[in-house]
């Protein structure tokens, strides 16, 4: 199965997909990780443009015909980035899990925006203006919604466990 989280930055992303991952045994694909170590390699530099997310596509695609289980992370901000997760798990004849990662509680959002860190060597997180201004269309398809606002991570997990459960029967 393939499992797209995206949402904006401080949604909590990362902490659901780890949770995920580790309760299922499957491979997290982090799109985070996968640009910087582009930007560490010295191939280039930030904007990245697609790069980071053509190479998550393939390793994700490479880990589902091992029949892995694969999270794939990012902030999947664009119809165009939703379409080609989905076309990935279609190639590899897996069912695709679409989750959009909230948290409708603004002051919430914004105090884990500017007081969380990084474990990426060297990543720059994104300020609260960066959050908000950013380009982020809106889902124009069925896809499940998990609102981290309010709860604790293992909450959030255990919300997000049982639509997959669901969305796998």
């Amino acid at each position: 199965m393939l499992i797209v989280i995206g949402g904006l930055p401080g949604a909590g992303k990362t902490t659901l997909s780890r949770l995920v991952a580790r309760r299922l045994g499957a491979v997290h694909v982090r799109i985070d990780t996968i640009e910087q170590a582009i930007v560490r390699s010295g191939l280039a530099r930030r904007p990245l443009g697609p790069a980071g997310y053509v190479v998550g596509y393939a390793l994700a695609e490479d880990h589902l015909r091992q029949g892995l289980t694969v999270i794939a992370e990012s902030v999947n901000p664009m119809a165009i980035t939703r379409d080609a997760w989905r076309e990935v798990g279609v190639r590899a004849g897996v069912p695709v899990a679409e989750v959009e990662v909230t948290c409708s509680d603004q002051d919430e959002h914004r105090d884990r925006v500017t007081t969380r860190s990084t474990d990426i060597p060297d990543l720059r997180l994104p300020e609260w203006r960066e959050v908000v201004e950013r380009d982020y269309e809106p889902w124009d398809r069925d896809h499940i919604t998990v609102d981290t606002a309010g709860q604790t991570p293992q909450a959030s997990f255990e919300t997000l466990m049982a639509h997959l459960k669901l969305h796998l029967e």
